[in-house]
């Protein structure tokens, strides 16, 4: 059976911390699938607001997710603390990738956890249509050529 890949960028333009609590694990005694899906939209939400952002207000638009896929590395346990790295890629005219790297710190060693990616589409929610990336949006995500 072919496995997912999520290439990862070598630089991340966002990172956050985020503590893994008892009601995220679940009865295998490790933090389940729907959790790391539930941690990786904590995540984007704080990267958004750490632009002035949110999903339902980035700079006018909307946001829904067409698309997600997480490739899982190792075990999340009570009390561990999830280092997320999170980039933008592939910004089109409607879309764009949000892409999340997910480890944890185990006695001085760091341990990949999962890679993630969602595709999220630009939403008008009043008109219930699909808009484009705000200019403002790209200019902050896309590096200015050197």
């Amino acid at each position: 059976m072919a496995r997912i890949s999520i290439p990862l960028p070598s630089t991340f333009i966002f990172s956050t911390i985020i503590p893994i609590r008892i009601t995220d694990v679940n009865y295998g005694g490790h933090v389940g699938n729907d959790t790391i899906l539930s941690l990786i939209h904590e995540g984007r939400c704080q990267f958004l607001q750490s632009f002035g952002f949110s999903e339902k207000d980035m700079a006018g638009v909307g946001l829904i997710m067409g698309d997600v896929a997480i490739a899982f590395k190792s075990e999340l346990f009570y009390g561990d603390r999830v280092n997320m790295s999170i980039t933008v890629t592939n910004l089109e005219k409607v879309t764009f990738d949000v892409l999340y790297k997910l480890e944890k710190e185990v006695a001085g060693k760091t341990f990949l956890v999962a890679t993630a990616k969602t595709g999220m589409v630009c939403y008008d929610y009043e008109r219930r249509k699909v808009v484009a990336v705000p200019e403002a949006v790209k200019n902050l995500w896309v590096p200015s050529p050197a």
